[in-house]
Protein backbone atom coordinates (compact mmCIF):
# COMPACT_ATOMS: atom_id res chain seq x y z
CA UNK A 1 0.00 0.00 0.00
CA UNK A 2 1.31 3.76 -0.76
CA UNK A 3 -0.16 5.37 2.12
CA UNK A 4 -3.01 4.88 4.91
CA UNK A 5 -4.84 7.86 6.00
CA UNK A 6 -8.26 7.82 8.01
CA UNK A 7 -10.81 9.79 6.20
CA UNK A 8 -14.47 11.52 6.68
CA UNK A 9 -17.27 11.80 4.20
CA UNK A 10 -16.52 15.42 2.06
CA UNK A 11 -12.60 14.66 2.83
CA UNK A 12 -10.89 15.94 -0.72
CA UNK A 13 -9.01 13.75 -1.65
CA UNK A 14 -5.28 14.84 -2.81
CA UNK A 15 -4.27 11.65 -5.19
CA UNK A 16 -2.15 13.94 -7.19
CA UNK A 17 0.06 14.79 -4.44
CA UNK A 18 1.05 11.31 -3.74
CA UNK A 19 1.16 10.45 -7.56
CA UNK A 20 4.23 12.67 -7.93
CA UNK A 21 5.47 11.17 -4.93
CA UNK A 22 6.36 8.10 -6.77
CA UNK A 23 6.67 9.29 -10.64
CA UNK A 24 8.78 11.91 -10.92
CA UNK A 25 8.33 12.29 -14.49
CA UNK A 26 4.51 11.90 -15.01
CA UNK A 27 3.50 10.58 -18.74
CA UNK A 28 0.22 12.02 -19.14
CA UNK A 29 -0.20 8.89 -21.83
CA UNK A 30 0.81 6.58 -19.19
CA UNK A 31 -2.01 4.15 -18.59
CA UNK A 32 -0.55 4.02 -15.15
CA UNK A 33 -1.35 7.66 -14.61
CA UNK A 34 -5.38 7.25 -14.28
CA UNK A 35 -6.72 7.42 -11.26
CA UNK A 36 -9.12 4.11 -10.62
CA UNK A 37 -11.59 4.58 -7.82
CA UNK A 38 -12.96 1.77 -5.56
CA UNK A 39 -15.47 1.93 -2.75
CA UNK A 40 -16.06 4.95 -0.97
CA UNK A 41 -14.67 7.39 -3.03
CA UNK A 42 -16.32 9.00 -6.16
CA UNK A 43 -15.38 11.89 -8.73
CA UNK A 44 -17.23 15.60 -8.60
CA UNK A 45 -15.74 17.83 -11.09
CA UNK A 46 -12.38 17.40 -10.93
CA UNK A 47 -12.06 16.49 -7.76
CA UNK A 48 -11.94 12.94 -5.75
CA UNK A 49 -14.10 13.18 -2.46
CA UNK A 50 -14.85 10.63 -0.17
CA UNK A 51 -18.38 9.56 0.71
CA UNK A 52 -18.03 7.08 3.20
CA UNK A 53 -15.53 7.05 6.24
CA UNK A 54 -12.52 4.71 6.84
CA UNK A 55 -9.03 4.19 6.23
CA UNK A 56 -8.13 5.42 2.64
CA UNK A 57 -5.90 3.16 1.10
CA UNK A 58 -3.96 3.12 -2.80
CA UNK A 59 -2.20 0.56 -4.78
CA UNK A 60 0.91 2.38 -6.48
CA UNK A 61 1.07 -0.87 -8.95
CA UNK A 62 -2.52 -0.04 -10.09
CA UNK A 63 -2.42 3.51 -9.02
CA UNK A 64 -6.47 2.07 -7.33
CA UNK A 65 -7.46 4.20 -4.64
CA UNK A 66 -10.13 3.06 -2.36
CA UNK A 67 -12.04 3.76 1.60
CA UNK A 68 -11.78 0.67 3.91
CA UNK A 69 -14.43 1.03 6.26
CA UNK A 70 -16.38 -1.82 9.02
CA UNK A 71 -19.73 -1.48 7.45
CA UNK A 72 -22.20 -3.55 7.86
CA UNK A 73 -23.71 -3.95 4.38
CA UNK A 74 -21.83 -4.66 1.59
CA UNK A 75 -21.81 -2.53 -1.39
CA UNK A 76 -20.79 -3.58 -4.84
CA UNK A 77 -18.12 -2.70 -6.44
CA UNK A 78 -16.51 -3.57 -10.11
CA UNK A 79 -13.36 -5.75 -9.78
CA UNK A 80 -14.28 -6.91 -6.29
CA UNK A 81 -13.84 -10.73 -5.07
CA UNK A 82 -17.53 -12.42 -3.73
CA UNK A 83 -18.38 -15.17 -2.44
CA UNK A 84 -22.11 -16.03 -2.14
CA UNK A 85 -25.12 -18.13 -2.33
CA UNK A 86 -27.39 -19.44 -5.22
CA UNK A 87 -30.59 -18.32 -4.30
CA UNK A 88 -32.81 -18.96 -7.69
CA UNK A 89 -32.92 -20.07 -10.81
CA UNK A 90 -34.05 -18.26 -14.27
CA UNK A 91 -33.93 -18.59 -17.22
CA UNK A 92 -30.46 -16.81 -18.23
CA UNK A 93 -28.70 -17.60 -15.33
CA UNK A 94 -28.88 -17.61 -11.06
CA UNK A 95 -29.97 -15.40 -8.55
CA UNK A 96 -26.94 -15.14 -6.10
CA UNK A 97 -27.00 -13.55 -2.46
CA UNK A 98 -23.45 -11.81 -1.51
CA UNK A 99 -25.20 -10.04 1.01
CA UNK A 100 -26.01 -6.59 -0.63
CA UNK A 101 -29.23 -4.42 -0.59
CA UNK A 102 -30.00 -7.00 -4.08
CA UNK A 103 -29.39 -10.00 -4.91
CA UNK A 104 -26.74 -10.40 -8.00
CA UNK A 105 -27.13 -11.59 -11.52
CA UNK A 106 -24.93 -14.72 -12.88
CA UNK A 107 -25.40 -15.78 -16.53
CA UNK A 108 -25.20 -19.00 -17.34
CA UNK A 109 -22.42 -18.33 -19.61
CA UNK A 110 -20.31 -16.80 -16.99
CA UNK A 111 -17.88 -20.11 -16.50
CA UNK A 112 -14.78 -21.34 -17.69
CA UNK A 113 -15.61 -23.13 -20.97
CA UNK A 114 -19.36 -22.73 -20.73
CA UNK A 115 -20.76 -22.86 -24.15
CA UNK A 116 -25.37 -23.22 -24.56
CA UNK A 117 -24.67 -26.71 -24.74
CA UNK A 118 -22.33 -27.48 -22.07
CA UNK A 119 -23.04 -25.22 -18.99
CA UNK A 120 -23.29 -25.54 -15.42
CA UNK A 121 -26.17 -26.79 -13.19
CA UNK A 122 -26.55 -25.53 -10.01
CA UNK A 123 -28.52 -25.98 -7.07
CA UNK A 124 -30.12 -23.75 -5.03
CA UNK A 125 -27.76 -23.13 -2.13
CA UNK A 126 -24.03 -23.60 -4.00
CA UNK A 127 -21.97 -21.55 -3.09
CA UNK A 128 -19.81 -19.92 -5.54
CA UNK A 129 -17.18 -17.28 -5.69
CA UNK A 130 -17.25 -14.77 -8.36
CA UNK A 131 -16.10 -11.41 -9.50
CA UNK A 132 -18.07 -8.59 -9.73
CA UNK A 133 -18.71 -7.35 -13.21
CA UNK A 134 -21.49 -4.77 -13.10
CA UNK A 135 -22.29 -2.67 -10.38
CA UNK A 136 -24.26 0.87 -9.98
CA UNK A 137 -27.52 2.03 -8.51
CA UNK A 138 -29.61 1.79 -10.80
CA UNK A 139 -28.92 -2.29 -12.01
CA UNK A 140 -28.50 -5.03 -10.06
CA UNK A 141 -24.93 -6.02 -9.47
CA UNK A 142 -23.86 -9.12 -11.77
CA UNK A 143 -20.74 -11.34 -11.29
CA UNK A 144 -19.00 -13.84 -13.39
CA UNK A 145 -17.36 -17.06 -12.31
CA UNK A 146 -14.16 -16.46 -14.01
CA UNK A 147 -11.96 -13.83 -15.49
CA UNK A 148 -13.60 -12.70 -18.88
CA UNK A 149 -10.40 -11.26 -20.11
CA UNK A 150 -8.46 -14.50 -20.21
CA UNK A 151 -11.45 -17.18 -20.41
CA UNK A 152 -9.42 -18.83 -17.44
CA UNK A 153 -11.68 -19.34 -14.27
CA UNK A 154 -8.31 -18.57 -11.92
CA UNK A 155 -9.91 -19.75 -8.57
CA UNK A 156 -13.48 -18.44 -9.65
CA UNK A 157 -15.77 -20.52 -9.64
CA UNK A 158 -18.12 -23.68 -7.57
CA UNK A 159 -17.01 -23.93 -3.95
CA UNK A 160 -18.24 -27.84 -3.12
CA UNK A 161 -17.42 -29.19 0.21
CA UNK A 162 -15.66 -26.97 2.66
CA UNK A 163 -17.19 -24.64 4.94
CA UNK A 164 -18.58 -20.90 4.48
CA UNK A 165 -18.67 -18.34 7.13
CA UNK A 166 -19.12 -14.85 8.27
CA UNK A 167 -16.99 -11.86 8.87
CA UNK A 168 -16.81 -8.48 9.05
CA UNK A 169 -16.33 -6.55 5.87
CA UNK A 170 -13.25 -4.84 7.80
CA UNK A 171 -11.66 -8.03 8.43
CA UNK A 172 -12.13 -9.51 5.14
CA UNK A 173 -10.58 -7.46 3.32
CA UNK A 174 -7.43 -7.44 5.45
CA UNK A 175 -7.23 -11.09 4.46
CA UNK A 176 -7.84 -10.33 0.68
CA UNK A 177 -3.78 -8.70 1.27
CA UNK A 178 -1.35 -11.60 0.02
CA UNK A 179 0.43 -11.11 3.29
CA UNK A 180 -2.36 -11.46 5.77
CA UNK A 181 -0.52 -12.87 9.02
CA UNK A 182 -3.05 -15.02 10.21
CA UNK A 183 -3.52 -16.67 6.81
CA UNK A 184 0.42 -17.38 6.57
CA UNK A 185 0.70 -18.74 9.82
CA UNK A 186 -1.77 -21.56 9.45
CA UNK A 187 -0.23 -21.91 5.63
CA UNK A 188 2.90 -22.98 7.43
CA UNK A 189 1.36 -25.13 10.00
CA UNK A 190 -1.55 -26.73 8.13
CA UNK A 191 -3.11 -27.34 4.34
CA UNK A 192 -6.14 -26.11 3.60
CA UNK A 193 -7.97 -23.54 0.51
CA UNK A 194 -9.67 -20.51 1.49
CA UNK A 195 -11.40 -17.87 -0.75
CA UNK A 196 -12.25 -14.75 0.79
CA UNK A 197 -14.78 -12.67 -0.52
CA UNK A 198 -14.89 -8.43 0.30
CA UNK A 199 -18.61 -9.05 1.00
CA UNK A 200 -17.76 -10.28 4.42
CA UNK A 201 -17.80 -14.36 3.23
CA UNK A 202 -15.11 -16.63 3.67
CA UNK A 203 -15.02 -19.98 2.98
CA UNK A 204 -12.28 -22.89 3.41
CA UNK A 205 -11.39 -26.66 3.10
CA UNK A 206 -9.03 -29.09 4.72
CA UNK A 207 -8.37 -32.15 4.94
CA UNK A 208 -10.69 -33.21 7.64
CA UNK A 209 -13.53 -31.21 9.90
CA UNK A 210 -11.15 -30.57 12.33
CA UNK A 211 -9.19 -28.83 10.34
CA UNK A 212 -11.38 -26.88 9.11
CA UNK A 213 -13.17 -25.65 11.84
CA UNK A 214 -9.22 -25.34 13.25
CA UNK A 215 -9.05 -22.48 10.22
CA UNK A 216 -11.94 -20.77 10.76
CA UNK A 217 -12.00 -20.29 13.85
CA UNK A 218 -8.33 -18.67 13.88
CA UNK A 219 -9.81 -16.33 10.96
CA UNK A 220 -11.86 -15.23 13.43
CA UNK A 221 -9.91 -14.64 16.42
CA UNK A 222 -7.36 -12.90 14.02
CA UNK A 223 -10.14 -9.56 13.76
CA UNK A 224 -8.24 -7.59 16.61
CA UNK A 225 -4.89 -9.16 17.12
CA UNK A 226 -1.91 -7.89 15.39
CA UNK A 227 0.72 -9.92 13.64
CA UNK A 228 2.19 -11.21 16.03
CA UNK A 229 -0.46 -11.87 18.48
CA UNK A 230 -1.92 -14.24 14.83
CA UNK A 231 1.54 -16.02 14.89
CA UNK A 232 1.08 -17.20 18.80
CA UNK A 233 -2.90 -17.88 18.96
CA UNK A 234 -2.53 -19.87 15.52
CA UNK A 235 0.39 -21.73 17.54
CA UNK A 236 -1.43 -22.13 20.69
CA UNK A 237 -4.17 -23.47 18.15
CA UNK A 238 -2.46 -26.19 16.52
CA UNK A 239 -0.54 -27.16 19.86
CA UNK A 240 -4.21 -28.16 21.19
CA UNK A 241 -5.41 -29.92 18.02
Amino acid sequence: MASTKVVLPGDIIDTRCEEDTTQQEPNVEDEATVIRLGPGLIQASEAVTAVTAGVLHSNSDTNRWWVAGNKRRYVAAVGEPVVGVVVARHGEGYRVDIGSAHDALLPLLAFEGATKRNKPNLAVGTVVYGRVVVANSVMDPEIECYNSNTGKSEGYGELSEGFMFKCSLGLARRLIDTKAPVLAALGSGVPFEVAVGVNGRVWVNAENVETTILVANAIRNSEYLDAKQCRQMVKELLEKQ
